[in-house]
């Protein structure tokens, strides 16, 4: 189980606006296989014993007892661990230095090895200057219930938590889980990787667990640069559930690449991040980066699932980012949907890409609440599309609060650069004084298009900027521009849409969100037909798990009946 340093962690990719993608996550340092000298001397056991290490134990134990336990880690990580081994520390006791399962160990899903606490609480692993527990060259692993500090976040190299694969080839290790752990003062908290020639891992899970107080991020998984020519995904199947994301705060001296994000799924096809939070991220970042910190989000991915999350005061000093939640270079058939955003920097949604590829493609935002986000890029809106290159975006059903901020006001949706075959339809847009949309160009149908949506403005004067002109009335905006209309009809609405909390309400708590409910039925099924008209399912329930009626709802919630 011995094993030197976990590898240095290289960068991904951030969002630059206008400018050319940053380089490639750096190839990480590599790790020397165990020797077999190394263990030569220790007696073989039989797959599937228990191990465990106490405060009070003895490294000339054989550690195969609570009776008979070992006493430091550096006797534990001596240990090759074979499919079904448990190694288990004392709970409540901290343990200074560092555990690795390497190549050699481990390697079987259907037996994982698995680290872990035993006795009354959890157990704390404390490195000085090396990751807490690396995971490198095998799978079959479980790490549950323990506590992983390090003693100085500004180290640029170590994670808590580090799972790498640095063989080259095609083949994916299987199965890595990480429950129930608590892991902070880290580079990165939580990492999942490989080297530039390799592939990583599937089936992997993050749960119940809390990522907290690192520098660069939270959780952060990632890959070889993207080609388009020949997509291969670093990992599959990666599940990130029940994962609390905070005061991960960023590095003052990094302005080229993005620090102090929440979560971050980078090179992952098929996976979800769910029932997570992440919040009062980013606030140390550079002021002169030219790319901002994001609570949660992905990149070069597809088939992703991100919904039922929250992601709220995070922040960003620089000029951009800051947001809720985030969809950046190369993500394809990916939904967001079921989320809250609120009291972000900047926009609680964005999508966003710099590269003319075509691989931003196919994405959805659905069902989605965003109240009062743009704290201080209140330009950049609730929802922010920002790209040279994206094809197929649909926003529907989604109910966006922006008002003022002193002297700031920003628009409930922003439309910036390229965009190709965006459609946003069925969302209720509030302002208080700002255009309910702005958009920097005036868009054709067949660049944007929109809907079928309720356009509010709670107080000041209705606007539409579009381009270089602004309307004043939803027909004025319909007929110059031929939006808001299907089949030759004319759609949309300026209707207030009596929501349970008043004109423009604020959403701050999930408890909160019944004050976006509509209580009248000014909005009620007046939208577009999303699968009559436009084929598109709009998903089983609203954002409330109510099971959906029609697919002309207007919002991201059904009429509140009583």
């Amino acid at each position: 189980m011995a094993g030197p340093d976990g590898p240095a962690e290289g960068r991904r990719r951030g969002r630059v606006p206008r400018r050319v993608r940053l380089a490639a996550p750096a190839l990480l340092a590599l790790l020397v296989p165990v020797a077999a000298a190394g263990c030569s001397s220790l007696p073989h056991f039989r797959p599937g014993h228990t191990y465990y290490v106490s405060a009070s134990g003895d490294d000339g134990n054989d550690g195969r007892s609570t009776n008979h336990a070992w006493r430091t880690l550096a006797r534990a990580d001596r240990q090759q661990l074979v499919p079904g081994d448990h190694l288990l520390l004392q709970g409540g006791s901290r343990f200074a230095g560092s555990l690795t399962v390497g190549h050699g160990e481990a390697g079987r899903a259907s037996q994982p090895v698995v680290i872990g606490s035993y006795g009354s609480g959890r157990a704390t692993v404390a490195p000085t200057d090396k990751a807490g527990i690396t995971v490198v060259d095998t799978g079959g692993v479980e790490i549950h219930d323990l506590v992983v500090t390090g003693n100085d976040r500004t180290l640029k190299s170590p994670s808590g938590i580090l799972v790498y694969n640095n063989q080259k080839g095609t083949k994916r290790l299987d199965h890595v889980v990480v429950s129930g752990v608590d892991v902070s003062r880290f580079w990165i908290g939580v990492s999942v990787g490989c080297a530039d020639d390799s592939v990583g891992f599937s089936n992997v899970r993050v749960s119940g667990s809390s990522v907290h107080d690192n520098t660069n991020d939270g959780l952060l998984t990632y890959g070889p640069r993207f080609d388009v020519k020949h997509p291969r995904y670093s990992h599959q199947n990666v599940v990130v559930s029940g994962v609390q994301a905070f005061g991960n705060l960023g590095d003052p001296a990094s302005t080229k690449h993005n620090t102090g994000s929440g979560i971050v799924i980078g090179g992952v096809q098929g996976g979800r991040v769910e029932q997570s939070v992440a919040h009062d991220n980013g606030s140390r970042s550079a002021p002169q980066a030219l790319e901002g910190p994001v609570g949660i989000w992905a990149y070069d991915s597809t088939g992703l699932t991100i919904e039922h999350n929250q992601s709220f005061h995070n922040r960003t000093p620089a000029i951009v980012d800051g947001s809720g939640f985030g969809l950046d270079q190369n993500v394809s058939s990916t939904t967001v949907q079921y989320n809250l955003a609120y009291g972000n920097d900047g926009p609680g949604y964005h999508a966003f890409t710099n590269i003319d590829n075509g691989a931003f493609a196919d994405d959805t935002f659905r069902f989605n609440i965003s109240s009062n986000d743009g704290r201080k890029l209140a330009q950049n809106g609730g929802i922010d599309v920002h790209g040279t290159d994206i094809r197929n975006l649909r926003i529907y059903n989604n109910t966006v609060v922006m008002t003022g901020t002193g002297a700031k006001q920003g628009p409930a949706v922003r439309l910036r650069n390229h965009p190709v075959g965006v459609s946003v339809r069925n969302n209720i847009l509030i302002t208080d004084g700002s255009p309910v949309v702005s958009a920097a160009s005036a868009y054709t149908p067949q660049q944007v298009v929109l809907q079928g949506n309720d356009y509010f403005v709670s107080a000041g004067t209705w606007q539409i900027r579009w381009g270089p002109a602004t309307y004043h009335s939803l027909g004025q905006w319909r007929s110059a521009q031929q939006q808001e209309q299907a089949g030759g009809k004319p759609t949309g609405l300026t209707a207030d849409p009596c929501l349970a909390g008043g004109r423009a309400p604020a959403v701050t708590s999930t408890a909160q969100a019944t004050r976006i409910v509509p209580t009248c039925d000014a909005v009620a099924g007046k939208g577009v037909g999303l699968s009559s008209q436009f084929g598109i399912d709009p998903g089983p329930t609203d954002w409330f798990g109510t099971a959906l009626t029609t697919s002309t709802l207007i919002g991201a919630a059904e009429l509140h009946s009583g």
